[in-house]
């Protein structure tokens, strides 16, 4: 599944709370829930590679899995 990173996460990711996630944790993480996500829903207690907890908001768009937020722990 494509996976679309929205520029206000690509923004958030250069933010001190989630200094530590990357971009492949969030590509993984987005590819890793099943079914279909019809509206923005949050999911909840991710590690990334560094160990840092965080929360992602997506949803499913006729072009892949976009990613509209990440909220670092």
């Amino acid at each position: 599944m494509r996976v679309v990173i929205s520029g206000h996460a690509r923004k958030r990711l250069r933010d001190n709370r989630q200094g530590s996630i990357t971009r492949d944790d969030i590509i993984g993480v987005a590819q890793q829930i099943p079914g279909q996500i019809p509206t923005a829903t949050r999911f909840r207690g991710y590690i990334a590679k560094s160990g840092r907890l965080f929360d992602i908001v997506a949803k499913d768009i006729p072009g892949g899995r976009l990613v509209i937020t990440i909220i670092g722990k």
